[in-house]
């Protein structure tokens, strides 16, 4: 029966636009988790009797869990099936949004936090490598340009869902919520996806994924714990050392092995490796924004935490309004104009955000947001695109869990960039406050001391922009024709 329904949805028309809706609902569960956590972290701390560090490891565990393993599942999608582990990640993720629902105190949280970020790795890594099989070449920035509404703008939309759940429940329907929206989506992808992609019959490269796993954990660790620690202490530059250690023992054991967990080819092509690049700069830039933002909202201005995650609202919209339209221009033009385009965008709107002093008017703030988010919806679509279009048909998980990893990367070194300009300017208690979205009022003089060290943070934002620009524009022109989906008949 499972055959038939299959057959006769792959041979309509909209099957690729259904593929779309599937992995649209992971890749937003995904991307919503990683910050629906926020508001609800004070009444999580007075429950489970936890601590401010117990607390923020409720949402760097996530980050952590889903960051280390793409592009080790990536890989493994390559070998067994994409579309295989994209519906056990939507198990793996709904099981654990369950038990960190019904969880007691804050280690299991963390741990079952974990598992959530387990999930939503298979789920991100494979949507877009699922979406390229399905998808023609010149539609492909469309459709990655939807996807990348719902991973942009989920990521700013938590903190607003999760508002509006603490508003009618406690905390732990944080979690529930996903129970109903995961099993519906694992059904639908059960019944709808096929998988397009044959099994390869090589060897899983499981020490390769040993020393990568060690030297990404050691980094993330460093950066992460560097904010309480000190990144000076011993303990911090021990992690970093292991990082480059293990890094170049990763570098050299890949390039001896028959069967790679990372295929160094992929940056044999110009296209590819100056897209992953610039996306890694990207988020390295503006990733640390919301979270100052967000700060410089409770702090600074007095709002509370609902209240600022609203006043970002013109940053999603403008990601939701600009993202299809740019990837149409990408299908036809190619990704270096407009994602160049929106990443000088982007620092211009940065420019304007450098100079937010304790009584800028919030409408000034709304433009500088609505133009990051202009910029956004213009850059992520068509990189996205350019970066699987010149991969390798049978290496698309492995090209979509490296550009993922690295663009994770940034995201989290950008994450501790926010906290280490805040630890600099606040109170360490004050900071760890205003992170669990604790409505704290600065005085003056601290407010004062916090817009001074936001600003250079911003400055520093600036300059990463601007190289992703630059990096962008040497990715030099695409092959627009390069390889087609495996059953084109699906998109006559």
């Amino acid at each position: 029966m499972l055959k038939n329904v299959h057959e006769k949805i792959h041979s309509s028309f909209d099957y690729k636009w259904i593929v779309l809706t599937v992995t649209t609902i992971g890749t937003l569960m995904a991307a919503i988790d990683s910050t629906i956590v926020i508001l609800g972290l004070p009444d999580m701390m007075t429950s489970l009797h936890a601590d401010l560090i117990q607390m923020v490891w409720v949402i760097m565990g996530y980050f952590l869990a889903s960051t280390v393993f793409l592009l080790v599942l990536g890989r493994i999608a390559d070998l067994f099936g994409r579309v295989r582990l994209y519906n056990l990640g939507f198990v793996v993720f709904t099981v654990g949004s369950a038990l960190c629902g019904f969880a007691g105190n804050a280690p299991l949280l963390i741990a079952f936090r974990l598992l959530q970020g387990v999930g939503a790795a298979m789920m991100v890594v494979n949507s877009v490598a699922i979406i390229t099989e399905a998808f023609p070449p010149n539609e492909r920035g469309t459709a990655l340009g939807i996807n990348a509404i719902t991973f942009a703008a989920g990521g700013v939309l938590g903190p607003v869902l999760g508002g509006f759940i603490l508003s009618v429940s406690d905390w732990h329907w944080l979690f529930f919520i996903n129970i109903p929206i995961g099993l519906v989506g694992t059904v639908w992808g059960y019944i709808i996806l096929k998988e397009l992609s044959k099994k390869k019959k090589e060897p899983m490269d499981f020490a390769g994924a040993l020393f990568f796993s060690i030297s990404l954990v050691s980094l993330l660790l460093a950066l992460t714990l560097g904010i309480d620690l000190n990144f000076t202490s011993p303990i911090i530059l021990s992690l970093f050392a292991l990082f480059l250690v293990f890094l170049v023992v990763f570098i050299w054991w890949e390039r001896r092995h028959a069967y790679p967990l990372l295929d160094f080819s992929l940056f044999q092509h110009r296209v590819y490796t100056f897209s992953v690049l610039s996306a890694m700069a990207q988020s390295l830039a503006l990733y640390a924004v919301n979270f100052l933002v967000v700060f410089y909202m409770m702090g600074v201005r007095g709002y509370d935490a609902l209240t600022a995650a609203f006043l970002l609202i013109p940053l999603p919209l403008m990601i939701a309004v600009m993202a299809p339209i740019a990837g149409r221009i990408s299908d036809r033009i190619g990704a270096r104009i407009p994602a160049t385009a929106g990443l000088i965008i982007q620092a211009a709107a940065l420019s304007l955000l450098a100079f937010l002093s304790t009584t800028t008017p919030y409408w000034q703030i709304a433009v500088a947001l609505g133009l990051l988010g202009l910029g956004g919806g213009l850059f992520f679509p068509p990189n996205t695109s350019a970066a699987m279009n010149s991969s390798p048909k049978e290496r698309l998980g492995v090209a979509s869990g490296t550009l993922a990893t690295l663009r994770q990367v940034g995201i989290v070194t950008s994450f501790a960039l926010s906290l280490a300009v805040a630890a600099e300017s606040l109170p360490h208690d004050v900071m760890m406050q205003l992170f669990v979205g604790t409505n704290v009022q600065l005085g003056s003089a601290i407010a004062s001391e916090f817009v001074i060290g936001m600003r250079s943070a911003f400055i520093v934002s600036i300059a990463l922009c601007l190289v992703a620009a630059v990096l962008s524009m040497m990715r030099g022109e695409e092959d627009r024709g390069r390889h087609a989906t495996t059953d084109q008949g699906h998109h006559q």
